[in-house]
């Protein structure tokens, strides 16, 4: 995971992109990877771990209703969690990370493992991407952060 964080800030590095982060099942890890990095606070601003529906609402902005309609683990609520990202950071490039890493919290529509992802970037639409994992709650939430630096890569590139 160091390496890809490392890689994913030298291209924010040479593409002048600020990252913020948006976190819920990851408790902080994608933030927690991104800053080990040296050097990275020319291009971290600042990450949220948003873990209660207060927390998303307050800090980030998502709406009560995006929250009781479609639950906070939707591709909705990772969205607004991104955008709300970008409207209250320095960033130009933010990530958000909302799942069920278990072992309890799943239901059939919403198994243990899954898991929605948003990347939003000024002036482009959003990106959201859903991956159900399996494993144990620790590899689900690595799965997790390391599928979040990824796509911050795959915005950059």
């Amino acid at each position: 995971m160091n390496e890809l964080a490392a890689a994913l800030l030298e291209l924010a590095k040479a593409r002048k992109i600020v990252i913020a982060t948006v976190e819920s099942c990851t408790g902080g890890m994608v933030a927690a990877a991104l800053t080990s990095v040296p050097g990275s606070s020319a291009v971290f601003d600042r990450g949220w771990t948003t873990y209660s529906n207060l927390a998303k609402h307050q800090e980030v902005g998502v709406s009560w209703d995006a929250l009781n309609t479609h639950g906070a683990v939707s591709e909705p609520v990772a969205v607004a969690m991104a955008e709300g990202a970008l409207l209250n950071s320095a960033a130009t490039m933010t990530v958000a990370v909302t799942g069920i890493a278990g072992p309890e919290g799943g239901s059939p529509d919403k198994p243990v493992g899954l898991v929605h992802f948003a990347c939003a970037k000024r002036y482009e639409p959003t990106l959201h991407r859903r991956h159900v994992f399996s494993g144990n709650r620790d590899e689900i939430r690595r799965h997790a952060a390391i599928t979040a630096l990824s796509l911050l890569k795959e915005r950059l590139l």
